[in-house]
């Protein structure tokens, strides 16, 4: 007979220190790790994971901790949220894998419609779905390259998309992410990105993007060209906010020479930047559209939704992968859409960067390692300088990251210096939760 266990209620929304951070059983469970797992693999947090609920973690000690970073902007809709597990344990009982390429099933067709609905514009589109983000950017490469017979593919500076072979030649900092892992992929370019607290004085993004284009133009030739991949917000570069008139005048040109422009809306989709897209930001409408990480309230699907003619133009066969729109991470895709659009989240995004912006900008008068506050919704950042310079200061951003750590707070890093702290709280933080982790990091800003 099998036994149920009863439901386990929600982790209470608060923070609660029981141990030093980390606590004996996360130091015991480290030297297991030490033991078993290849030493490439890095972790941010030195604690290990018991439960997770909204926007806190719960760690084997018992000490519960406030979370900005949702899994890297995955648990945009709150960890473990209800709908998304009600729905992934009904899917279990019918079926856990049949592989769609093989036999399909109706949750991937229901997925690839919403993706049809909420992405930007409003023409004919097809989808496939995948495992990743990074998967996600190299199934675009392959659309984008047969559908327009080119081989070139150009990226920005700072980009980040991915570790796969491809999507490492693809991303630009180099280490930890290349860094002894080539050769890589061919047929590769990189143009200058607009980075407004870097670029030169006065710069417009019509200015930057016409730098970038002169590039391409010049170094690569733009009948060569299939694809432009971009970030609507730089993700591991920095968080960086294109100048206004960047991408529009990039989606300009790319449609005069019939280059496929691709956004790569991995980190940035789903609400986290105060719309649903941060490409809406510009009214910029994609010819593809990468994304993963939000889609699933914590499953692993990545996906890509395009122009039809685009995703039709290759062959039977093409496209596909034996995990690829499993229908567990199919169904909480399915809850968590509806969660996005049914609560706005892009609304919630939108308020925790009005309550999160004017604490930390007023902080720059007090501290003079902070160059810059900026970001979008919930995809905010501070980079962190030798005061009186530009110098990236990589140690002070680490410094604040694991001292909030030691509070109870998880705040991430990025850049390509890695010298920016970034947050991503869940959407659904509460007020009196993001209030607390704010009085942390302030107070461990001011401790540089």
């Amino acid at each position: 007979m099998t036994t149920v266990s009863a439901p386990v209620p929600p982790l209470e929304q608060h923070r609660a220190l029981h141990t030093q951070i980390p606590g004996p059983r996360s130091v015991a469970l480290g030297e297991r790790r030490a033991a078993a797992v290849a030493s490439g693999v890095s972790s941010t947090l030195p604690v290990y994971v018991a439960r997770a609920s909204g926007a806190v973690i719960e760690d084997v000690d018992g000490n519960v901790l406030i979370d900005l970073g949702s899994g890297i902007a995955v648990t945009s809709v709150g960890a473990s949220a209800p709908e998304v597990t009600a729905a992934v344990a009904a899917q279990a009982a019918d079926f856990t894998h049949t592989c769609f390429m093989i036999s399909p099933y109706e949750e991937y067709v229901a997925v690839c419609e919403a993706l049809a609905r909420i992405t930007p514009g409003t023409h004919d589109k097809r989808s496939v779905l995948v495992n990743s983000g990074a998967e996600a950017v190299e199934n675009a490469v392959k659309i984008a390259r047969r559908a327009t017979g080119r081989p070139a593919v150009l990226v920005l500076d700072h980009a980040y998309h991915g570790r796969t072979n491809l999507t490492m030649a693809m991303t630009a900092r180099a280490m930890p992410y290349k860094t002894g892992f080539g050769p890589f992929a061919g047929e590769v370019y990189r143009v200058p990105a607009s980075y407004p607290l870097r670029d030169p004085a006065g710069m417009t993004g019509k200015q930057a993007a016409l730098r970038a284009i002169g590039v391409a133009e010049r170094q690569v030739g733009a009948d060569q060209v299939a694809a432009l991949v971009v970030e609507p917000i730089l993700g591991e570069g920095g968080f960086v906010v294109p100048a206004p008139g960047f991408l529009s005048t990039l989606a300009g040109w790319a449609a005069d020479r019939g280059i496929v422009l691709v956004a790569d809306e991995v980190q940035t989709g789903f609400a986290r930047t105060g719309a649903m897209f941060a490409m809406d930001h510009e009214d910029v409408v994609p010819d593809l559209v990468a994304m993963a990480k939000g889609i699933a309230g914590g499953l692993p699907l990545g996906a890509v939704t395009g122009r039809a003619e685009l995703l039709d133009a290759v062959h039977a066969g093409g496209l596909g992968g034996t995990f690829g729109g499993n229908p567990l991470a199919c169904a909480a895709a399915l809850a968590t859409l509806e969660i996005y659009e049914r609560d706005d989240l892009a609304a919630a995004a939108r308020a925790i960067e009005a309550a999160v912006v004017p604490r930390l900008t007023a902080l720059r008068d007090e501290v003079p390692a902070v160059a810059e506050v900026r970001g979008r919704g919930a995809m905010l950042a501070v980079e962190l300088v030798r005061p009186g310079t530009l110098e990236p200061d990589k140690a002070g951003a680490q410094k604040v990251a694991a001292a909030c750590a030691a509070q109870g707070v998880l705040v991430l890093t990025c850049g390509t210096w890695g010298n920016v702290l970034r947050l991503l709280p869940p959407l659904v933080i509460g007020h009196d939760l993001l209030d607390e982790a704010l009085t942390v990091l302030e107070d461990e800003l001011r401790a540089l």
